[in-house]
């Protein structure tokens, strides 16, 4: 062939291959990993638009780079273009808006000397995510069932809930930056006040007009504005272990009402005190009955909730699951508590340590609501609770039907005096919350007792008869108006009755006839460095020295000493040894859940290495489970599984199954 036959054969190749465009499609794969990245990544997980809002972009002629530069013109082009259907116009607007609000809340933290300006600025562009993503939920020709198993709806959902929590929180900055007062319209103490939450007034963001309504919020009634309100989702902890939420519409928040969780000076006159760190759920929701009114409209409402009490809300016509967060506040609560240091320093009677029994509600109360009492052990408190609580209201069914309260006392003070000071705040708290006594809370209560809780639980279920002051009549014999004035003394401390509010009784590693583990040199070195604080012996001092007059000193004990908490729990302690033989009301359902720590020996000789199983065991229990554990059984996994049957099973729940 010649030379200028292979040009002229070169150049026809050529040709037809500019003909064909010379452009060919190539094939390739992806890895699991890209494969979920191209359909689930997005401005919130890569920092990059979605591969959904970059195809929207390319087909109005323009992309991720190109509408960043241009930004109004890119947002207009996005609304204005006639190529798009409204699904894909309006999600690709959230993530476009989302991505602008991103840059602007960079942009508040690298100008502090114009936080204001910049801090407005990223609210608007949140605000503007918020009103996108609301209109493609609800506003557009599918509703959100139709789009059930589509990536982008879930995507565009996260949008709306991660843009609402973050202008919500930046008002809330705006607003304590801007001088607010705090609330001074808090009751006297003692007086009970059930009023709705007055809706704070929120800032205003350039040309918005935003409103609040607070109506379905319940709030501790003498609640402060928060010091804080703090993202769900940016909380995490150690010690818990899991974190409960349901998914759904709406931003996850906790509002913090105190830096600290124990507050020693809390008014004595107030047994109890409400959740600190409430959890709320809040919407955007946006002025208008159509599509065109929701995007033309300049009015929001802040919508708050709380998330115990609200599991579904009514939008555009449709039920919409309500998101919420169950263990962020519990969590936060028992972090800023003190209470491990604190639960020492009343041990060993320092000043700054607990006097009087607390009753704290991990939430505000409801009503309709069956209560649980949970009462912890020596030289403990409410942390005894960290995973037990948590788990228990992780149960969906346990979280709708009941709501937990958590007993603070002083372990220093002997048995009796626990046993009724615990008794009056309780009903003192009931009395408040419920004057009637015919709420479900009031009624039908469950205590679950821990160790020396444990005991103490039993007591308040228990009949004290005569025989606590009759055996005090054989120590110290007395008549005449020597023993009027001591029996008036002495009745709130050794008659009691079973508190008729409680219906059923959980007991755990419960020395309910004590230990000898509290008669070893080591525990009796610790028991004479408790000393009671002032207020405590100023009630017994009186008693004390009366009975040393009656008898000054026995031959078989020596001098009369105020016993304390650990002198209570020897299984030598007259007291604890008449207490376990106490009838319990008839009525009451109780449990047993007992360690053991002592393989090879029989089930009736073991021990969880304090308590032995034969102080522990009750005959007549409903139930009684046995778990490989050491004291501390009360945390292990298959005792809170059987706490949460028996919870069901009080309910009969049809979940409650037989172990």
């Amino acid at each position: 062939m010649t030379r200028t036959r292979l040009a002229a054969l070169a150049a026809g190749l050529c040709a037809a291959a500019l003909l064909a465009g010379c452009a060919g499609v190539k094939v390739g794969s992806i890895s699991p990993a890209e494969y979920l990245a191209q359909r689930r990544g997005d401005v919130l997980t890569t920092g990059r638009l979605s591969t959904s809002a970059q195809e929207v972009l390319r087909v109005i002629g323009s992309g991720p780079d190109l509408c960043r530069k241009t930004g109004p013109a890119c947002r207009n082009a996005l609304a204005d273009s006639p190529g798009i259907t409204d699904e894909q116009r309006l999600s690709a607007l959230s993530e476009v808006w989302l991505q602008v609000a991103l840059a602007a809340d960079k942009g508040v933290a690298a100008s502090p000397g114009d936080e204001a300006a910049s801090a407005a600025t990223a609210i608007d562009a949140w605000l503007e995510t918020a009103r996108h993503a609301y209109a493609y939920l609800f506003f557009t020709a599918r509703k959100p069932r139709d789009r059930a198993f589509e990536d982008r709806q879930t995507q565009v959902r996260d949008y709306y809930n991660y843009a609402v929590q973050q202008a919500i929180t930046g008002l809330f900055r705006t607003y304590r930056r801007s001088g607010a007062p705090e609330s001074t319209d808090a009751p006297q103490p003692g007086t009970r006040v059930q009023r709705p939450p007055q809706p704070p007034e929120v800032p205003q963001v350039g040309d918005w007009h935003i409103g609040s309504d607070v109506t379905a919020l319940r709030l501790p009634a003498n609640a402060a504005l928060p010091d804080e309100l703090i993202p769900a989702a940016s909380l995490t902890f150690s010690g818990l272990r899991n974190t409960y939420r349901r998914d759904g519409f709406g931003a996850e928040l906790v509002a913090s009402a105190s830096k600290r969780a124990y507050d020693q000076a809390q008014d004595p006159a107030l047994p109890y005190r409400e959740t600190p760190f409430p959890a709320i759920t809040a919407l955007l929701l946006f002025d208008g009955k159509n599509l065109g009114e929701i995007l033309g409209t300049r009015s929001v409402r802040i919508a708050a909730y709380d998330p115990y009490r609200t599991a579904t809300v009514q939008l555009a016509g449709q039920d919409v699951p309500l998101a919420a967060n169950f263990t962020s506040g519990y969590g936060l609560w028992l972090a800023r508590s003190d209470f491990a240091l604190q639960a020492l320093r009343s041990l060993f009677g320092s000043a700054d340590g607990l006097t009087q029994p607390r009753i704290y509600l991990m939430q505000p109360y409801d009503p309709d609501r069956r209560t649980i009492v949970m009462l912890h052990g020596l030289a403990s408190s409410p942390e005894a609770w960290i995973n037990v609580a948590n788990e228990v209201l992780g149960d969906e069914t346990l979280r709708r039907r009941y709501q937990i309260w958590q007993v603070y006392y002083p372990t220093n003070a002997p048995l009796p005096l626990n046993n009724q000071a615990i008794r009056q705040a309780l009903l003192q708290t009931l009395a408040h919350f419920d004057p009637t006594g015919k709420a479900t809370a009031s009624n039908d209560i469950t205590l679950i007792g821990h160790s020396m809780g444990g005991v103490l639980s039993r007591l308040m279920v228990s009949s004290s008869e005569d025989k606590l002051w009759d055996a005090l009549l054989d120590s110290y014999p007395m008549q005449g108006a020597q023993q009027q004035r001591m029996e008036a003394k002495l009745s709130p401390y050794l008659r009691f009755e079973p508190l008729p509010q409680v219906s059923d009784a959980i007991f755990i590693a419960a020395p309910h006839r004590g230990t000898s583990f509290a008669n070893n040199r080591v525990s009796r070195w610790v028991s004479n460095l408790i000393t009671l604080p002032v207020t405590m012996l100023g009630q017994l001092n009186d008693i004390s020295r009366e009975l040393i007059r009656i008898a000054p000193a026995r031959q078989d004990r020596g001098a009369f000493r105020i016993p304390n908490s650990i002198d209570n729990l020897s299984d030598r302690d007259p007291f604890v040894r008449l207490s376990s033989g106490l009838p319990m009301n008839p009525r009451v359902r109780f449990h047993s859940i007992i360690g053991n720590d002592t393989p090879g020996l029989a089930q009736a000789l073991s021990s969880d290495g304090i308590v032995p199983y034969a102080s522990a065991h009750l005959d007549g229990a409903a139930s009684e489970l046995v778990i490989p554990s050491q004291h501390s059984v009360q945390e292990n996994p298959l005792a809170i599984l059987e706490i949460r049957r028996i919870l069901k099973e009080q309910l009969g729940a049809p979940a409650a199954q037989a172990r």
